[in-house]
């Protein structure tokens, strides 16, 4: 399932959640929705799982609308950072409402999942745990077989056991049925493992969106020591400077192989190109945002 923003508003009482957010997900991949608190992240998920109506703008999955849209609602699964479920429903409960919305129910596949998330069937959910909730809405969603599922700080709550186990079910899901995953979260160590591209979005726009392996190729890490004397190139867009004595942390916008090739000419003492994390990327991209970054010593 495609999933499209064009040009989308969103205003509470004054304040611009959404400020003309432009987003795509291609079918079939997993996004990645990155951004301070505040940015509009979660608001962007409601609005895609139909929760609310933009003021302006689309918000389209398979070039369909989705607000009061049934057929496409039943096609997507979310799970919001609180699960939510009936007062008195047990996980049995809630498979029958859902399974009476989603048309792709896959019975055996429940059945199956009993092995991985032991929990009980008829004990009411407002006993679980926090971690045991998650569990409950993954066993739920994957179940249901949708054509996207929706994410927001999905593993929160989960032991490391079952988070790899979680997450080896939704990549297994990518692969065998092309499911697109959009996904909100703050652990952008555990998103570099599992996406295809991301989006990072602040006060309500899109500043950036391209797939990981591109975004981590238009910024280089360099840890370099330069002669006595020898200067940084001023054409070089330096994001961040670290260090202390002659060896140097350099943040360099551009691509390791060209920028590597100016610093030769200076003949380094030392020079060593470091991969960028997303979290680096995304630390430094908001840089230029008014999120200046500061090294503080104590």
């Amino acid at each position: 399932m495609r999933v499209e923003f064009r040009d989308v508003k969103k205003e509470y009482y004054g304040h611009r959640a959404l400020d003309g957010l432009w987003l795509t997900a291609p079918a079939g991949e997993v996004y990645g929705l990155v951004g301070p608190n505040g940015a509009g992240k979660t608001t962007a998920m409601k609005h895609l799982a139909g929760v609310l109506r933009q003021d302006s703008g689309e918000v389209l999955c398979d070039g369909e609308p989705v607000y009061e849209n049934p057929g496409v609602k039943g096609r997507i699964f979310c799970i919001p950072d609180e699960v939510f479920h009936f007062p008195q429903a047990s996980i049995l409960d809630m498979m029958k409402f859902c399974r009476g919305i989603y048309p792709n129910f896959d019975p055996r596949r429940f059945e199956q999942l009993r092995e991985v998330f032991d929990l009980d069937l008829k004990q009411p959910m407002r006993r679980f745990s926090r971690g045991m909730l998650k569990q409950a809405a993954f066993w739920l969603a994957i179940s249901m077989r949708p054509e996207l599922m929706i994410l927001d700080e999905p593993v929160d709550g989960l032991d490391p056991v079952m988070r790899r186990q979680v997450w080896a079910l939704i990549m297994q899901d990518v692969a065998e049925y092309g499911t697109t995953v959009l996904i909100s979260s703050h652990n952008l160590r555990e998103l570099e493992d599992v996406c295809d591209r991301v989006g990072i979005i602040d006060r309500g726009r899109m500043l950036l969106e391209r797939v990981l392996s591109e975004m981590q190729e238009n910024m280089t890490k360099l840890q370099l020591v330069l002669p006595e004397g020898a200067a940084l190139p001023q054409e070089l867009d330096v994001l961040h400077t670290a260090g202390q004595g002659r060896l140097k942390t350099l943040i360099i916008r551009g691509r390791a192989a060209e920028v590597t090739a100016r610093l030769e000419r200076l003949e380094p003492i030392f020079m060593d190109a470091v991969p960028l994390t997303l979290e680096e990327i995304f630390i430094y991209e908001l840089g230029g945002e008014g999120h200046e970054v500061r090294d503080i010593v104590l």
